[in-house]
């Protein structure tokens, strides 16, 4: 039987999962590649550092250049994370002949078509199952399974740690930086968690996604992002009275030829599919024109769920290797469809806001509401305070220019005490 050499680039968690679901399931791997897999070098920032594995002597090593120039190694797995050093690994592993596998989605996100440029120069693959949804398989269902589908929309929940935040509190009511503590408390969360909170990692995810699904580059610059730090428990109080609940999303849709791709809060109906995706799980719900409407579940981040899907791609690699296929890596971006920007985005909005409670106050705002062509779906009047009525207010769908425009206009009206909060409605989709 054949032996196939491979090299791990960081032995971080994810790292040290990979290695122990090669070392447990090593015989079942040998039968379905019909080739010996062998982890021949795994490079590490600090060789005394402690962990949960045990290798054999001489394969960890500090010299990246050791697995590079080693033309015995076939397949360079890269789980160092982040832009750089992993972008110059990635690319000159490739250039030497070496197919890679990455759970890197930064950098397939900001250099996704130079990655596919060099595979394509270099006939040799590049796999990212792992870079988006952690064990879910997203990836290769979006590039083969629905390759019959002209895709219309990818949604979803990409983001664990929003996902769990979101759910404390909804579900026990509490406030945004007790939940977020919680998080961290649990390990969910980093200590700097900007780029969970913030929407940042999700942008990165549905871009990818969103190349694929409509064969378009889709780069973070291209992403319009909206993170939670503004949500209250309050705000998801009065979401689940109207019949919702709030989360944060990814959204890709395609039209004609236009893509819109965003991430931010949204009201989704309770009876929405995504709607019962809680704590740490994601999921992604997609919309083809022969499939229909599918979704796929699991745990999106950890360390034994990522390493399932990056050593799936490593089967993968190894049996085109030993049948040897001479397939490789190219970019299928070829529709080259417009961004719509977001000020053209159609959506519903949830508005609440602080007015003087007096007559002739909600008159004024239906009036400016109307001069800009916002239709309202509801106004509700959900609380009273001294001298003050709160209102809840949502549209059906309008332009985002057209609402912001009313939006300044109702903030410099003398009876607005404040304008509370703004979010999104997601109305399409699913079993509403």
């Amino acid at each position: 039987m054949r032996e196939i050499k491979i090299a791990l680039l960081g032995l971080g968690t994810v790292g040290q999962g990979v290695v122990k679901v090669l070392q447990k399931n090593a015989a079942l791997w040998s039968k379905k590649c019909q080739a010996e897999i062998k982890l021949q070098k795994v490079l590490v920032k600090n060789k005394e550092s402690s962990r949960e594995v045990n290798l054999p002597p001489g394969v960890i090593t500090t010299d990246w250049q050791e697995i590079i120039n080693d033309p015995s190694i076939k397949i360079v797995i890269e789980l160092i994370g982040g832009i750089e050093p992993a972008r110059t690994y990635v690319l000159e592993a490739l250039k030497q002949g070496k197919d890679v596998i990455t759970a890197n989605k930064d950098l397939l996100a900001e250099y996704g078509a130079e990655i596919l440029s060099v595979c394509e120069k270099a006939k040799r693959n590049i796999f990212f199952e792992a870079s988006v949804g952690g064990g879910i398989p997203l990836i290769n269902p979006l590039r083969q399974s629905l390759a019959a589908n002209n895709l219309e929309k990818v949604m979803g929940i990409v983001n664990g740690t929003t996902n769990y935040i979101l759910t404390k509190m909804s579900q026990v009511g509490m406030d945004f930086a007790v939940a977020l503590k919680e998080a961290q408390e649990l390990g969910y969360a980093e200590a700097d968690p900007t780029a969970d909170i913030e929407g940042f990692d999700a942008a990165r995810k549905i871009a990818i996604l969103a190349s694929l699904a409509f064969h378009t580059r889709v780069c973070l610059s291209d992403v319009y992002v909206e993170g939670i730090s503004q949500i209250t428990a309050q705000d998801l109080a009065y979401a689940q009275k109207l019949g919702y609940t709030i989360k944060l999303l990814g959204i890709a849709t395609a039209e004609n030829d236009e893509i819109e791709v965003r991430v931010h809060p949204a009201l989704l109906p309770l009876n929405h599919p995504l709607a019962n995706v809680n704590d740490s799980f994601n999921a992604v719900f997609v919309r083809g024109d022969a499939v229909g409407e599918t979704m796929f579940y699991g745990p999106g981040a950890g360390q034994l769920p990522t390493a399932s899907s990056v050593v799936g791609d490593l089967i993968t690699a190894i049996k085109k290797i030993t049948a040897n296929c001479q397939d490789y890596s190219t970019c299928t971006c070829y529709a080259e469809k417009k961004i719509r920007p977001m000020d053209e985005v159609k959506t519903s909005y949830f508005l609440r806001l602080r007015v003087v409670d007096q007559p002739g106050v909600l008159a004024g705002i239906a009036g400016i509401f109307g001069q800009e062509g916002v239709s309202l779906a509801s106004v509700v009047q959900q609380g009273c305070f001294p001298d003050e009525a709160e209102l809840v207010v949502i549209t059906h769908l309008v332009k985002e220019k057209a609402m912001q425009a009313s939006l300044n206009k109702i903030e410099q009206l003398p009876t607005t005490k404040k304008i509370v909060s703004l979010i999104r409605v997601e109305e399409s989709g699913g079993v509403i």
